[in-house]
């Protein structure tokens, strides 16, 4: 098939060409004595008709003229209307000819339809005009690719274009190169490839330094086309081009700002901010970039106010993180980078020696302007290209310097928040747990990376009486500073729900309510949303019976390993998260030996976004397999198994290590409920005490029993039962079947009773009330000297 099914109907050849035209032969009397094929086909008349006979018959309008044509002594145009066969007027135009010889005189005219002569005539009009007037440069080639024309277009780009004639078009521009990659790279195989296949190449982007502007360097889009003959054997090609440099150079600021958009900003970090400056701005805008910030702003402070333009900066040298260093710069009052400070204006300087090269090279300098405050200021240098930064330019660069300036003061603002929420979470975590005789603990908190914010983790050890501790762990769903804010009420809330000495599903649910009513809409309160999801761990270990009892809202259950290193997982469900207020919880019981390690965690620990949280558990698992290590080693190898990388979540983990009172730290007596048996119950504490060697307390400790007990057999119906338990400090309790609490009151003078526990607390270091399934037990401490 064609390629080109219109070729036809272009022809360069003009009308009154001899192959084209109608010719005649007139003799001196104006009669016709020649007449061609291109005549008959013009007019339809045959020789036969006009041999012979007067041309004036083919005259629209008879008359001398046509005479006076024939007896002309020199060739002569007019426009005449002729008679055609058919009977229709065709005006053409006519050129006569005399000729003479010696046998007489005679005249050649030649016709043409004048419509096709004007026509050819704008044909010729377009050809001279793309030769002489078109902006687009026209270059012809021969078939070994050398120079042959070139039109006044391609002559003004190379400076004189009959320099280059029979010379090859790689002499044209020797330093430029294609940028189109979609064809090949090289002008010569452009070139042949066009040469030996006929097909034209088109829209080729071409870069380069014009021979005529040998400074600036132009964009060209070019194509190629084969030219062929008459019998359709190449002659050579020609060349299209177009100069696109303002086209091209604002499609890339277009493109560069679309960059720009997708990736300056996004990570909200000041150093990696200014990475993302220079990666989008080189090499399209700029051969380097530089950002110079205040340390206050890279380390998330407000910047400076007032400085003068001399303040030291710090400059942020690469064009990646890995890259970065930071080494202090300050500019002179009268230096540019100054006057830009101080302006608040972008300065455009020429004065610059190119970066470790001879020349010299042009700088643009912005300040980094967001929020009416000046944050540092950006350095656009170039060597290549010694031009000043044009006006586009600079409105390219101050868009490029807005968006840094936006990204890098959320990226400040990020950094103080996250450093304000790092410390307010850590002061609300504990600074060291309390030293106690149930269990030896260690502990690791690992905050999510700094890019997701501070999380809601938390954990504790809450000492309780009888020598039991309680041990928790937590977690707000959410990250920044309302969760971390959310965490530390949420903790002293269960620290004080434990010290009432409530049972773990006990707690639990209080603790729920008091969530689902945060949870609830309060106008400006903004805690309520990381109320929601909270997931809560609460265990009570006791070291006298060594039984653990624990209940889980919607926490993962503690994993437990025993004095032989056999690893045991909770079969019971966890309850709901808190606020729900759905399901009740459930305490779970279990009996452990003297030194079991129990690991309380969050899901950050056995959890992530590579590994589900079962795969997690049995990592876990395998590591407190090694239980007999110390309990720091077992920490850090717990820890080390983490995924590598930033962490999502915060990791929190708490292990213990159970301990038992030896039977010879604690002392039972059962007394029935008589008041006579209060003397015994000073007796056998004034005995304990002094085979425990603290005969220093038996005065204190026998009032403070003898009170508790007699409070006891007042309101009992059962037996009272007195523990005595040598720890830290000297606990006793009295324990009974009646559930009212006793309440300490001033009693008045003419009172009778109602002193006792007025006493028991100006004697003690603590006491207070906690209930039992089968009653009440009434205990207080005595420290021991």
């Amino acid at each position: 098939m064609d390629r080109f099914p219109h070729a036809a109907d272009v022809d360069f050849h003009s009308p009154l060409d001899l192959s084209k035209a109608a010719a005649a032969v007139l003799d001196a009397e104006g009669r016709v004595s020649g007449w061609g094929v291109s005549a008959q086909r013009l007019l339809g008349h045959c020789a036969e008709e006009v041999l012979g006979r007067s041309a004036a018959r083919l005259l629209v309008a008879p008359g001398q003229r046509l005479s006076g044509l024939c007896r002309a002594h020199r060739p002569h145009s007019t426009v005449l209307d002729l008679r055609c066969r058919d009977g229709h007027t065709l005006r053409a135009a006519v050129t006569v000819s005399p000729l003479s010889d010696r046998g007489g005189a005679a005249t050649v005219v030649v016709a043409a339809d004048l419509e096709a002569l004007r026509g050819w005539e704008a044909q010729l009009a377009l050809l001279q005009g793309m030769a002489t007037e078109s902006s687009v440069g026209l270059t012809i080639f021969d078939t070994d690719m050398n120079v042959v024309w070139g039109n006044v277009s391609t002559d003004r780009e190379l400076a004189g274009i009959a320099q280059y004639v029979g010379r090859p078009a790689g002499d044209l521009f020797p330093e430029g190169e294609f940028i189109s990659r979609h064809h090949p790279p090289d002008e010569d195989q452009v070139m042949a490839h066009v040469l030996a296949t006929g097909e034209p190449i088109l829209g080729m982007h071409y870069r380069g330094r014009a021979p005529a502007d040998p400074v600036r360097e132009h964009v060209w889009s070019c194509s190629y086309h084969r030219l062929v003959d008459a019998r359709g054997e190449p002659l050579g090609l020609f060349e299209e081009s177009l100069d696109v440099t303002d086209r091209y150079r604002a499609q890339e600021r277009l493109s560069l700002l679309v960059r720009a958009g997708k990736r300056i900003g996004a990570s909200l970090d000041v150093r990696r901010t200014a990475a993302e400056l220079a990666d989008v701005a080189v090499p399209q805008l700029a051969d380097e970039v530089l950002v110079d910030l205040p340390p206050a702003v890279i380390e998330g402070r407000q910047p400076p106010t007032g400085s003068a333009p001399g303040h030291s900066l710090l400059r942020m040298h690469g064009r990646t993180p890995e890259e970065f260093r930071t080494s202090p710069v300050s500019y002179p009052a009268t230096s540019p980078q100054a006057q830009s400070l101080a302006t608040s204006r972008p300065v455009v300087d020429t004065g610059q020696p190119g970066g470790g090269s001879a020349g010299r090279c042009s700088s643009l300098f912005v300040p980094l302007l967001a929020r009416d405050a000046v944050l540092g200021l950006a350095t656009f240098r170039r060597g290549s290209n010694p031009d000043p930064f044009g006006p586009e330019e600079q409105a390219l660069a101050v868009e490029l310097a807005e968006r840094a300036a936006v990204g890098i003061d959320n990226a400040r603002r990020y950094t103080s928040q996250h450093a304000a929420a790092l410390v307010l979470q850590r002061s609300l975590l504990p600074q060291r747990l309390p030293e106690q005789s149930a269990v030896d603990v260690a502990y690791r908190y690992l905050p999510a990376d700094s890019r997701v914010g501070v999380g809601g983790d938390w954990f504790d050890l809450i000492p309780l009486s009888g020598a039991r501790v309680g041990l928790t762990v937590g977690d707000v769903v959410g990250h920044g500073v309302h969760a971390a804010a959310t965490m530390g009420r949420l903790r002293a809330t269960v620290r004080t729900l434990a010290l009432l000495d409530l049972d773990p599903a006990e707690l639990l649910t209080r603790l729920d309510g008091l969530v689902s009513l945060d949870a609830e809409p309060h106008g400006d309160d903004r805690l309520g949303d990381e109320t929601l999801g909270v997931t809560c761990l609460y265990a009570i270990y006791d070291p006298v019976s060594g039984r653990c009892v624990w209940a889980s809202a919607g926490h993962p259950p503690p994993v437990v390993a025993d004095a032989n290193g056999s690893v045991a997982l909770s079969a019971l469900a966890p309850g709901p998260p808190l606020g729900l207020g759905s399901l009740p919880y459930e305490n779970v019981e279990l009996s452990l030996s003297n030194g079991s390690v129990v690991a309380l965690f969050t899901d950050g620990v056995v959890e992530d976004r590579r590994t589900d949280i079962d795969s997690g558990i049995d990592r876990l698992a395998h590591v407190l397999t090694w239980q007999r290590c110390p309990l720091e080693e077992l920490c850090d190898r717990v820890m080390s198994t983490l995924p590598p990388g930033p962490q999502a979540d915060d990791a929190t983990l708490l292990l213990v290590r159970t301990r038992r009172l030896d039977t010879r730290q604690v002392s039972d007596l059962e007394l029935p409920p008589d008041p006579a048996m209060v003397a015994r119950a000073r007796t056998d504490t004034e005995r304990q005490l002094d085979s425990w060697g603290l005969s220093d307390l038996s005065f204190t400790a026998e009032l403070v029993v003898s009170e508790l007990v007699t409070n006891s057999i007042r309101y009992a119906t059962g037996p009272v039962v007195l523990r005595l338990i040598r720890d830290r400090s000297l606990l006793c309790e009295v324990s009974d079947n009646a559930h009212t609490a006793p309440h300490l009151r001033r009693a008045r003078r003419d009172d009778e009773g109602g002193r006792g526990l007025f006493l028991v607390a100006q004697m003690s270091q603590r006491w207070g009330t906690r209930y039992t399934a089968s009653g009440k037990t009434i205990w207080a401490e005595l420290a021991i000297p």
